[in-house]
């Protein structure tokens, strides 16, 4: 095998993988938008005038049905977001929103809070710096180590009509081991072999329709 086709199968590689850790990062493109589909294909998707009820081969939508209930309040505001933005996919949004919540979540509890502030809503990023600056001025340093997401649910959706604002709130319930010291290194909380689950739930906000596909977290709760 010639040099020049390991160097080429080499970099083939690199890419594959650059574009798996893109993919699992909240709102990331995956290179272009669809386009917005036609009046005579949107008409040909669809049983009824019903939002909820889009098709695919001759059944409801099962990328929203799969998720949430057919007919549910959730259910019709995203249908009326995949009509603002036909390549929205509720799925993709999801295991966007797995990657998200693992590289917020960690940077919150290492105190690295400028690598996620694209991704937080002004309240979420001052109410996270807030903690962060009172755990520095105790002294108290935190030692996390993600271990992954036991559980997921889509627990509610909402589009502003006349915004296009769309609001997703999902239910994470994630596992990780979390050592908390004080100033003088003594163990407060945690211990490096006792798993932890963590749960949050978590609201993601983004204008649809526009060319910005970064989803914004802009509530936290448990």
């Amino acid at each position: 095998m010639s040099a020049a086709v390991i160097q080429l199968l080499v970099l083939a590689g690199i890419a594959i993988f650059l574009i798996l850790r893109l993919r699992s990062v909240l709102g990331t493109r995956e290179g272009f938008e669809k386009p917005p589909l036609s009046a005579s294909e949107a008409k040909q998707g669809k049983v009824s005038d019903r939002p909820d009820l889009e098709v695919i081969e001759g059944g409801p939508d099962r990328d929203i049905t799969d998720h949430v209930p057919e007919g549910s309040s959730a259910a019709l505001a995203l249908a009326q977001m995949k009509r603002v933005e036909p390549s929205f996919s509720v799925h993709e949004f999801l295991q966007g929103a797995r990657g998200a919540y693992e590289m917020i979540l960690m940077a919150f509890e290492n105190g690295e809070l400028e690598r996620i502030e694209p991704y937080l809503d002004s309240d979420v990023r001052d109410a996270f710096a807030e903690v962060i600056s009172q755990r520095e001025a105790q002294g108290i340093t935190v030692d996390s180590n993600f271990v992954g997401v036991r559980e997921l649910t889509l627990t509610g959706a909402e589009l502003d009509a006349g915004s296009n604002l769309a609001e997703i709130t999902v239910r994470f319930v994630g596992e990780m081991t979390h050592i908390v010291r004080d100033a003088n290194g003594t163990v407060l909380e945690g211990s490096e072999t006792e798993i932890k689950r963590q749960r949050d739930v978590w609201t993601f906000a983004r204008k649809m329709g526009t060319g910005d596909p970064n989803w914004q977290l802009v509530a936290t709760g448990e």
